[in-house]
């Protein structure tokens, strides 16, 4: 398995990328309302990025068609922006950017609420965040990355919620998708070990009813939860630093610097 220990120059370039990405979902954020189409938040989003000199990673990506992923509701990742797709109050909604800046990627996502929606719903966005923020906490030099899937994973099911592991987080930065798998699902102390210089992303998936996933037909793209029960993800692009981790794409200052 061959892990990139980035240099600093790459870090710094990542570090960039992971703040614009970051910066894309705090400007979409007014504009996520009923009404309207996911198809126009995608529009918005691929200006932003290129007006900041960057480019949507995801536009052309192995044929994928538009600038972002919009995941509402069922959709547990890869929904593709459509004019057919209406915000309805009462929606999550899971928005993933990833942007290229000088070569260099950050790649990020949340969830976002249509006005009000159900008690299940909210329960599983801020269950579905704080499974991130366990993972988060995981990251130092000498830790296994299974660490990272085992807590998550042991506080999802604690709540009544399932894991998807179907798909994981990945290692990013100098290319879009690199190693190590970083599993939302382990065992305690397996995987590899985290070194300083690493760059990937946790993003842990969590459904509401069945951990299971089906990718539709039409588009060969949008995985949706088997039972049309709903699903919720947060990411972030985290940086091994020589005593902890540095989460890149937070450009709210939620995290310190550890």
């Amino acid at each position: 398995m061959n892990i990139i220990i980035k240099t600093k120059e790459q870090i710094e370039g990542i570090r960039k990328s992971s703040k614009l990405a970051g910066e894309v979902l705090l400007y979409i954020a007014d504009f996520v309302k009923e009404g309207v189409n996911t198809y126009y938040l995608d529009q918005l989003i691929h200006n932003y990025i290129v007006e900041h000199n960057a480019i949507p990673a995801t536009m052309n990506y192995n044929g994928f068609p538009k600038s972002c992923c919009t995941s509402p509701n069922d959709v547990v990742c890869h929904g593709i922006p459509s004019e057919d797709v209406i915000l309805k109050n009462g929606d999550i909604l899971n928005i993933d950017i990833t942007t290229i800046l000088n070569g260099y990627f950050g790649d990020t996502s949340k969830m976002f609420i249509v006005g009000e929606t159900s008690d299940t719903a909210m329960r599983l966005v801020n269950a579905t965040k704080h499974c991130m923020d366990l993972g988060i906490q995981q990251v130092r030099p000498g830790n296994h990355f299974g660490n990272i899937g085992y807590v998550i994973s042991r506080y999802a099911i604690a709540q009544g919620f399932t894991v998807v592991y179907e798909y994981c987080g990945h290692g990013v930065g100098i290319e879009f998708h690199e190693e190590p798998q970083v599993d939302h699902a382990a065992r305690k102390n397996s995987g590899p070990k985290m070194k300083p210089g690493m760059t990937f992303t946790i993003e842990p998936m969590i459904n509401e009813g069945k951990p299971r996933v089906k990718v539709d037909e039409t588009d060969g793209w949008t995985a949706r939860t088997v039972d049309k029960k709903l699903s919720a993800q947060f990411e972030h692009t985290i940086l091994v630093t020589e005593t902890g981790y540095e989460v890149l794409t937070d450009v709210a200052n939620e995290y310190q610097i550890s």
